[in-house]
């Protein structure tokens, strides 16, 4: 069914989107958002005990994966900005109908990396890895992780239509599952049977494939309508077009990052690893906040409450900088003890102790930029999301790192081209918040 169609009323809690309502979305966001990251997490320690070489090659290889994870988050939060405005506007079965559109369309994608990695994961390896024999075991790791790729996607839509709806409790209790399985696989799979990289690589798989099962049957229970509707896709694909553009301009910087890393030898592009998942971890976690951002303004704005969702705005902006300041001080009294978990290798905690002092001293900064990404795609002002994000990349980041590699700055080059990345963006975030411009009411924009 498309958005069109005859509408079911319901009346979505838009008028009281106070700090409760935001914990409500929130909390169950935090869970769902750290899940995945958590497993990496917990796959990098189990890998980097086989040896440095297996740790570089995750690192390779999930910085490749990488790619799908984007076009998944870039497809939950499209999602989730259109359907909380037909949420909003009190039309349930229109925003989960946007949820089967969007489904179809991460099959597609997905199914297509799969068949892409079998060809792709060697050449894309040694283009990233500056080792040949990293490069070969992260080729191999890619190949089977690839397989994934299709539930990851569809786990991806059915989070972003399910937060449009802000129904939170069947999403936490799907990724919770599948990654609890998947952790409890890993080891398993790596040590006792003796399966080693390939045993991480058939974890995800797991983990992705059961999720996505699960989402679709989700989908299919609540829609009225499954067939897929190429006129609504395209709509769909049109209305995200900023935010790939924006993802794309990460994907440009995180690929580039490793690769300069790699760079450095096999010791510096693990501790990039290990610092840069840690970033990852802190910044999806960071991102629960925005997830309620996008649902409550979304589904402000589709009501004709731009109060609402101003006040919104201003809740997370204070939410996201003082939870960035507390995992700050977490990662900086870790300092001495976090690397050890994931690795035993000298060289490795050498270079880590490069990074720190950047990955520590952003978090604050972070918190608020990813509180207003939330702000900004509940609204649908993506074309300013991408506008900053280009700069940011084409002006800080990228110039940042390939000099660092020319000049060998070595590690620290490459996170002040982070640290560059980040304070641009705040800088203009805060700008467009304070502006108020953003706050456009109705159902599309």
């Amino acid at each position: 069914m498309s958005p069109s169609a005859r509408p079911s009323r319901t009346t979505p809690p838009v008028s009281d989107a106070g700090a409760r309502r935001i914990a409500q979305l929130a909390l169950p966001a935090l869970v769902v958002l750290a899940a995945e990251p958590l497993y990496v997490l917990v796959d990098t320690a189990v890998v980097g005990h086989l040896g440095p070489v297996p740790l570089a090659a995750v690192a390779v290889g999930g910085t490749v994966m990488s790619l799908a994870v984007w076009i998944g988050t870039l497809m939950a939060y499209g999602t989730t900005g259109r359907a909380a405005r037909r949420f909003g506007a009190g039309d349930r079965a229109a925003a989960v109908a946007e949820g089967v559109q969007a489904s179809w369309l991460a099959l597609g994608a997905g199914v297509l990396m799969a068949l892409g990695a079998q060809a792709g994961a060697g050449p894309l390896a040694h283009l990233l890895a500056g080792d040949p024999i990293a490069a070969e075991a992260a080729a191999g790791w890619l190949r089977i992780a690839a397989l994934g790729a299709p539930g990851l996607l569809l786990a991806a839509a059915g989070n972003g239509w399910m937060r449009g709806v802000q129904e939170v409790r069947r999403p936490l209790l799907i990724v919770l599952g599948a990654n609890v399985l998947s952790a409890i696989l890993c080891p398993v799979l790596v040590y006792p049977l003796g399966w080693g990289l390939t045993g991480s690589a058939v974890a995800n798989v797991v983990a992705q494939t059961v999720a996505g099962g699960f989402f679709l049957l989700a989908l299919v229970r609540a829609a009225r309508a499954l067939r897929p509707r190429p006129q609504i896709m395209v709509q769909q694909l049109t209305v995200g077009r900023d935010l790939l553009i924006r993802g794309a301009a990460f994907q440009a910087c995180f690929l580039s990052a490793t690769a300069v890393a790699a760079r450095f030898g096999v010791a510096a592009v693990g501790a990039h690893q290990i610092a840069l998942q840690l970033w990852f971890f802190c910044a999806l976690a960071l991102d629960a906040v925005a997830i309620a951002a996008q649902s409550l303004v979304g589904a402000a704005l589709g009501a004709g409450d731009a109060d609402a969702a101003r006040d919104v705005a201003r809740r997370v902006t204070v939410a996201g900088g003082v939870a960035g300041a507390g995992f700050a001080v977490l990662a900086a009294a870790g300092a001495e003890v976090v690397p050890g978990w994931f690795t035993s290798d000298a060289g490795v905690h050498a270079q880590a102790a490069i990074v720190w002092p950047w990955f520590v001293g952003l978090l604050p900064f972070a918190g608020v930029v990813y509180a207003l990404d939330g702000v900004l795609i509940g609204a649908g002002d993506v074309g300013y999301l991408r506008n900053v994000t280009l700069a940011s990349a084409l002006l800080g980041f990228l110039p940042a790192i390939w000099l660092a590699h020319a000049f060998g700055w070595g590690l620290g080059g490459v996170w002040a081209g982070l640290g560059l990345f980040t304070f641009v963006r705040f800088g203009a975030m805060v700008w467009r918040w304070r502006s108020a411009r953003w706050a456009v009411v109705g159902v599309g924009r």
